[in-house]
């Protein structure tokens, strides 16, 4: 597949976190450890917002250059993912993007299973549990006694049947990363397909849809690409775009935006059908910043760093005796870093008092690493930690 211009320097070789960590005001005053909430705001995003206003204010509507806006972040994208741009449709969010791939499938047949790992984000169980009125079979694949979900569990559960297999990359409760090729190597065994959520990774791991032989992958842009809420992505792969015509549609899916014809339905030959009506205009520009940021320092280097980074964080926490959710190997943990709690929303706030900004799920607190972090932000986490030690579990 041929990418669009790299936004990436060829010449870059080494992370220069301190340079990164520089371009976010907010670490100024506070130690933002919650990317996988929402990533911190740069000038650029900002300036991004202004520019949309700007455009209002000057011309009141420029849909051609609207249009543009959405067709500038599907290639930064592609540039990201190693994919090509036909292969992206810029949504409203990754629920918009599963819902038509959903509405795109026949349950009626012998292949109606989808199989969902216990790791997913509620979207993505409730889009597809939604499609069992329609006539699909959803089975969960469940974690073992360590709290990981081995390979072993989607052997058992992908058969014959097997239509899709929904996979996040990272959990969002517990960091947990899960062998995608190895998932991915099981289904075309029986001949499924695999959606990957890749929405707790993508910016800070690299991701290679290509080379991973995912079938169709979705996310958004407010964590780790630095950009903004309401304006997700979803990625198909070329041979498979005019196999799936989804029922959910609107005029952005069609294949010539602009002919305003009531009297038919005629997709795009591109990933662009899985799109629907209005783009989210001023999240576009945002989203374009952000992702540039990202495509400028790599995100190989990126999750090097972050890895780096957070292995050094859970060897103090442990140190300091602090429990983890979190798989400690490298090879299966993202920068999400989960530390069981007795009252986790209570931790929460009294972190922020001391301007250590966390979030929790599932009775873990989560502290959730961006590029932009460092040993500083570490340490005050730990002594953030040590200071409410009832509240640890």
């Amino acid at each position: 597949m041929n990418n669009p211009t790299s936004h990436r320097n060829p010449a870059l070789t080494s992370f220069d976190a301190a340079a990164f960590r520089a371009r976010f005001p907010t670490l100024k005053s506070k130690a933002y450890i919650n990317s996988g909430s929402y990533g911190l705001l740069a000038p650029e995003v900002r300036a991004a917002f202004g520019a949309y206003l700007d455009a209002r204010l000057a011309s009141g509507s420029e849909w051609e250059w609207w249009v543009a806006r959405a067709d500038a972040v599907r290639a930064e994208l592609a540039t990201l993912l190693h994919v090509t741009p036909d292969e992206i449709a810029v949504t409203a969010s990754a629920s918009a993007g599963t819902n038509a791939l959903a509405s795109a499938f026949d349950f009626s047949g012998a292949r109606n299973k989808v199989v969902v790992s216990n790791f997913e984000f509620p979207t993505s169980g409730q889009i597809w549990h939604a499609q069992e009125k329609r006539g699909a079979r959803v089975e969960h694949v469940p974690e073992d006694e360590s709290g990981y979900i081995p390979l072993e569990h989607f052997a058992r559960a992908i058969d014959e049947s097997t239509a899709l297999v929904a996979v996040a990359h990272v959990c969002y409760r517990n960091g947990a990363k899960q062998d995608i090729r190895g998932i991915v190597e099981l289904a075309k065994a029986k001949g499924a397909l695999v959606l990957l959520d890749c929405y707790q990774s993508v910016g800070a791991t690299e991701i290679d849809l290509q080379s991973s032989r995912v079938d169709f992958a979705t996310g958004g842009m407010l964590k780790y690409l630095l950009g903004t809420a309401g304006i997700g992505f979803f990625y198909a792969r070329a041979d498979l775009i005019r196999q799936f015509d989804p029922t959910v549609t609107g005029w952005f899916a069609q294949n010539d935006i602009f002919a305003m014809d009531i009297f038919k339905h005629e997709p795009a030959l591109t990933a662009r059908r899985f799109e629907m009506g209005t783009p989210p205009v001023p999240n576009c520009y945002a989203a374009e910043a952000g992702i540039k940021i990202i495509n400028g320092v790599g995100a190989p280097m990126i999750e090097t760093y972050i890895q780096d980074l957070t292995r050094s964080a859970i060897e103090q926490l442990l140190e300091n005796g602090c429990k983890l959710a979190t798989p400690l190997q490298d090879v299966r943990r993202g920068p999400t870093i989960a530390i069981k709690s007795t009252s986790d929303h209570a931790l929460v706030e009294a972190l922020a008092k001391r301007n250590v900004i966390v979030s929790c799920r599932d009775g873990n607190v989560r502290a959730m690493f961006h590029g932009y972090n460092n040993r500083d932000d570490v340490l005050a986490l730990v002594e953030g930690l040590m200071a409410n030690r009832a509240l640890l579990r």
